[in-house]
């Protein structure tokens, strides 16, 4: 199995555990976007959407830049494709287990059919 950063990956799933800071992730996916736009979207003050922000940003899934007056955030480089692949290996996992289960229950039901027709 890949191995992943424990801390990167406490913090993007820290991150993520936050409804609001999902919505930022999903609005900032259509597009690039200033805080004040973010605060005004979210119902939220400045303050409290910087909170929010700097904690993506600390996780590496936003990308923040002073232009003017504004501070306008973007997807981050790191993105969350270390969650993704975290988040696949299990999957792949899970699957493999799942067909191993699948085939068990196949031969109990083939020594079911066999012993029920004699």
């Amino acid at each position: 199995m890949v191995q992943y950063s424990t801390a990167d990956l406490d913090a993007s799933f820290s991150a993520l555990a936050d409804g609001t800071r999902r919505g930022v992730l999903e609005q900032l996916g259509h597009g690039e976007a200033s805080i004040s736009d973010l605060a005004e979207r979210f119902g939220m003050t400045l303050t409290g959407m910087r909170k929010h922000v700097g904690i993506l940003e600390d996780a590496g899934l936003v990308v923040t830049e002073k232009v003017g007056r504004a501070r306008r955030c973007r997807i981050g480089v790191r993105r969350l494709d270390e969650v993704a692949g975290w988040i696949d290996a299990y999957h792949q996992l899970w699957d493999e287990r799942f067909r191993e289960l699948d085939k068990v229950i196949g031969e109990l039901k083939d020594k079911e059919r066999q012993h029920g027709s004699k």
